[in-house]
């Protein structure tokens, strides 16, 4: 079976490649179509290079952004407002765009608390990208935005809880950790065949690996403590479909199907 085309929506530079840098790499290895969406920062800015160093890595093509600025850095988009303060409606009919032109099978964004750090810009990410996959497939809404275009499943990237302490053991305790029971995971991921490209893709992101934040924490690790950190991803699994075309999902998904 072919590996399904993937639009991954994620708030900042380097959430796609610490997030699902694994499954971008996989699934583009294997010939379907992958993209990233990115919130916040603007094109022209040095990230929005860093984004697209990080995505040529991953095989995702060129940045998608929808120019939105960091709610807690106000460069990262001149003259533009900050992502969770921009009107929905409007954020929901960018990232409907780009869902209608990508013609995605599967999607996959943060989770409902935002990750492992419950950043505000990634708990709005996954506010948006949920509104826009369902409002994607009807064709009364944002008709200036393309032909309707349902994707068959968004996949929400997250953490068990039994995770949480191996993750300790590695980045080290932090102020605030979000985390799901473990059995609210539907897909468990090994990444490791894919796991060189990932860690390139997140040490692409130089200015983050200089300023501390994890990119660089993971550039100073030992190759087992990468693997550790980075060699699993974990999934949640959401069917913006009718409940009469679902197709029950049984067990743990070892990969991301549509």
């Amino acid at each position: 079976m072919p590996a399904p085309n993937l639009l991954a929506v994620f708030a900042h530079p380097d959430d796609e490649s610490l997030s699902a840098g694994g499954v971008l790499a996989r699934h583009a290895a294997a010939g379907a179509r992958t993209g990233v969406v990115t919130a916040t920062w603007a094109e022209g800015t040095p990230r929005a290079a860093e984004l697209a160093e990080a995505l040529r890595i991953l095989g995702a093509g060129e940045p998608r952004m929808l120019g939105y600025a960091d709610a807690r850095v106000p460069h990262s988009a001149p003259g533009c407002p900050r992502f969770c303060d921009a009107p929905l409606d409007d954020a929901v009919r960018r990232l409907v765009a780009h869902i209608r032109e990508f013609r995605p099978d599967i999607m996959v964004t943060h989770d409902g608390y935002g990750g492992l750090p419950g950043h505000e810009d990634h708990v709005h990410t996954h506010r948006v990208t949920v509104l826009a996959a369902h409002a994607a497939g009807l064709e009364r809404l944002y008709p200036d935005a393309g032909a309707p275009w349902q994707p068959r499943a968004l996949y929400l990237a997250t953490h068990p809880e039994s995770a949480v302490p191996g993750l300790w053991d590695v980045i080290g305790a932090r102020k605030t950790v979000y985390s799901v029971p473990d059995e609210q995971v539907t897909a468990t991921v090994d990444v490791t065949p894919w796991l060189e490209r990932k860690i390139a893709a997140v040490l692409a992101h130089r200015s983050e690996a200089e300023r501390g934040a994890l990119p660089g924490l993971i550039a100073g690790l030992p190759p087992g403590e990468r693997e550790r950190l980075l060699g699993t991803e974990w999934y949640i699994r959401h069917t913006p479909v009718p409940v009469a075309a679902r197709v029950p999902v049984v067990g743990v998904e070892t990969e991301l199907t549509a």
